[in-house]
């Protein structure tokens, strides 16, 4: 590289020696005093013949002459060499000298007369041709990670910022995106947006097609049982992929261990190897199912031939559901305890309150099936049944109290103790009151006392009563409320058909509508405390009929008799009068005769009157 401090005579002097800097007659140069044998000016334009012509503005060829850890310097066959900084060449790091490269002449010289070029506007210049020309041959192009962004990378092609997609730097997931930063790779240009020029570029593009082919030949080779090497590729919930050497096989979540995983993380890690088996594949999808239990031999083998059904076992709640618990006893041989089985109570419950997943608990073993691997167990056997000896315990026509814990229409369920459980009927509730539904008597959760009417054994159900608890009152209100009989209540309900009535010491009774009817002609209403007439007493239906307007109708009916009575004897005493009259008559002399036609006028003018 010329500099003003440095000339070589053999260029500048007739003589082609070389003179030092510093005795260089420079007044005789500066002036033309004979220094040339030539004029100084023909000199100078046969140096610029041997001189490239460049332009400023113009991309040009040049080659790398000198590299340094800032700079490299670029020969275009110009009287001086151009300096472009390093940086302009991150994206090429195995840059050498001697190699060809182009630059965008900015300037011819400078002040310092220092050629002045840039490499990163050549590229730019002919980037977007060069990227939709490899496009377009689907040619491989090398590629600078400049940085990270969102969903992937940004990579410097010929000057353009293309983006590279976290999902197509390799075949395989990746866990650092850093690592790739600053690296130049090669790259296939899959998608150009020419509007918006964006451009999109893949490396696992590269490699998918390589990798096609090594799937194709692993696939053939494969066979079911084969056992192999892989590496842990990804972890999901349901899985793990294993990386094959090119092919990639799942090992199902079911598949990983004899015994309960919750998650493939507690068996393996990312990038762990391990010799899997092959299960099952497919040679259309190139799926491939792997497994790895299967290399060891299932626990139900090795399981002892001593245990029976009657033994006891402790295990660990591994998995709960609503009708049941599943305990491990030993790795990969587990049990269920079914609900059912849990508690000698009938009543419907969750599993889950009575234990919970992790819990430590003893069993007995109520079925063993060695061949279908399944075990039933039960905690309920650790206790004894209270069905045992429930004669004993609960004799009919003991008196106990109870738990209620369920309604139905027809009764109340209720429960002694745990696994004791008995049924009141409706009709069992009350001697006086009508229940319509248990819901009017008590309430689910309440204490009720009890007397036992019946065992069954079988079922294992009591038939329990509440009213018993009190001798039958029918007997002695039959003698109360006689037929005809008065008697004070207060209508607690009124139906469409009638009345319900509560009695003195809370008996009901029923009155039919048209019974409701006052005397001033207004049906009574429920809360109202009127007198009822007893229509009909039933000792064997348990049935008093009443009626509130029979008494004002029964009391009128009676009035209307008494006058009818009383007008009765009066017609029959003038009746008798007028006899005794027509018989004196008949005795009285003819000078009493017209005084006695005047009495007996009068005495019949009265009976009209009448």
């Amino acid at each position: 590289m010329s500099t003003e401090n440095e000339i070589v005579e053999k260029d500048l002097t007739p003589s082609n020696a070389s003179v030092p800097v510093e005795n260089f007659d420079w007044n005789a140069y500066e002036n033309d005093l004979g220094l040339y044998s030539e004029p100084k000016e023909a000199i100078a334009e046969q140096y610029d013949k041997t001189l490239s012509n460049i332009e400023v503005g113009e991309v040009v060829e040049g080659t790398v002459v000198i590299l340094s850890k800032r700079e490299v310097v670029v020969n275009i066959g110009y009287k001086s060499e151009g300096i472009i900084p390093i940086t302009e060449f991150h994206y090429n790091p195995e840059l050498a000298i001697g190699e060809k490269v182009e630059v965008y002449v900015e300037s011819a010289e400078d002040k310092r007369g220092q050629l002045i070029l840039s490499h990163k506007k050549a590229r730019q210049l002919r980037s977007w041709d060069r990227v939709n020309e490899a496009l377009d041959k689907d040619e491989i192009i090398k590629g600078y990670i400049k940085c990270r962004t969102k969903g992937g990378m940004i990579v410097d092609v010929f000057g353009i910022e293309a983006f590279l997609p976290g999902s197509q730097i390799d075949v395989k997931p990746i866990r650092d995106y850093d690592i790739y930063v600053g690296k130049t790779m090669e790259f296939k240009v899959v998608k150009i947006n020419q509007e918006f020029r964006n451009v999109v570029v893949s490396h696992k593009a590269l490699i998918e097609a390589e990798l096609e082919q090594q799937k194709i030949d692993i696939i053939s080779k494969l066979e079911k049982g084969q056992i192999l090497e892989g590496t842990v590729k990804n972890i999901t919930s349901y899985g793990v992929f294993i990386d094959l050497g090119g092919v990639d096989g799942l090992i199902h979540i079911t598949d990983l261990s004899w015994g309960r995983v919750n998650h493939p993380e507690e068996i393996l890690q990312l990038d762990q190897k391990l010799n899997v088996v092959i299960l099952n594949f497919d040679d259309t999808k190139k799926r491939i199912a792997l497994g790895l239990k299967q290399l060891t031999a299932h626990p139900w083998d090795a399981l002892s031939e001593g245990l029976q059904v009657g033994d006891k076992v402790k295990g660990k709640v591994v998995v709960m559901a609503d009708y049941g618990a599943f305990v491990e006893i030993a790795p990969g041989v587990e049990g269920l305890i079914h609900v059912s089985e849990m508690s000698w109570s009938q009543h419907l419950r969750s599993a889950q309150e009575f234990m919970k997943v992790g819990d430590e608990v003893e069993a007995v073993i109520l079925t063993l099936d060695r061949e279908e691997r399944k075990m039933s167990l039960g905690i309920k056997q650790l206790t004894p049944d209270p069905w045992e000896n429930i004669e004993t315990r609960y004799p009919v026509g003991s008196k106990h109290t109870a738990k209620v814990r369920n309604f139905t229409n027809f009764g109340v369920f209720v429960e002694i103790e745990e696994g004791v459980d008995g049924l009141i009927h409706i009709s069992d509730l009350s001697w006086t009151k009508k229940v319509k539904h248990p819901a009017e008597f008590t309430q689910i959760g309440a204490d009720i006392d009890v007397v036992v009417l019946e065992i069954d054994k079988d079922n294992r159900r009591l038939s329990l009563g509440h009213k018993q608890l009190e001798d039958n009152p029918w007997n002695e209100l039959e003698g109360t409320y006689t037929v005809d009989s008065i008697h004070e209540g207060t209508i607690s309900e009124i139906t469409d058909k009638g009345a319900i009535v509560t009695l003195e010491g809370g008996v009901e009774g029923f009155v039919p509508t048209k019974h409701l009817t006052k005397e001033d002609g207004t049906p009574a209403k429920a809360g109202e405390t009127l007198p009822f007439k007893v229509v009909e007493f039933s000792k064997g239906t348990k049935r008093i009929l009443l009626s509130h307007s029979r008494i004002a109708d029964d009391a009128k009916r009676a009035e209307e008799r008494e006058e009818k009575a009383e007008k009765r004897s009066k017609d029959q005493s003038t009746q008798s009068a007028v006899k005794k009259l027509n018989s004196q008559v008949e005795k009285t002399t003819l000078g009493d005769i017209s005084g006695l036609a005047a009495l007996k006028a009068q005495l019949e003018e009265d009976a009209k009157n009448e």
